[in-house]
């Protein structure tokens, strides 16, 4: 299984990124792709913060970006995106995406973070 960030950059607060995880070797319908994020040299624990089930579409979202980002996939491009509005400045950071198979455990624990596969991260920032 590999799993490939794109999209990261720099952006003003308010504004918006879109975030891709292309994945392979791995058959969504049976898997579960969060996305996480680190804040390097913040001494902030790693985050996570939204998460799809590829069983049944059900997306799950931390309270601190409720509203503000969407999770979702495209079986077709074998990817899945998180959409991020409203940007704010405690936004930046290393954002990963990760994938395991969708056991009612993993979803029931999904912000714990125990993934089996990872991808190498995207650095966000958010900053006039």
């Amino acid at each position: 299984v590999q799993l490939v960030e794109s999209g990261g950059g720099l952006v003003q607060p308010g504004g918006s990124l879109r975030l891709s995880c292309t994945y392979s070797g791995l058959a969504f319908g049976e898997y579960a792709v969060g996305w996480f994020r680190h804040f390097p040299g913040t001494g902030k624990n790693r985050e996570g913060i939204a998460c799809i089930s590829g069983t049944d579409g059900s997306t799950y979202y931390e309270d601190v970006v409720k509203g503000r980002f969407t999770i979702t996939s495209d079986n077709a491009k074998n990817t899945v995106y998180l959409q991020m509005d409203n940007l704010m400045p405690e936004d930046t950071a290393v954002y990963y995406c990760a994938a395991d198979r969708a056991s009612l455990e993993l979803l029931a624990l999904w912000k714990l973070g125990a993934y089996d596969f990872w991808g190498r991260g995207a650095q966000v920032t958010v900053s006039s």
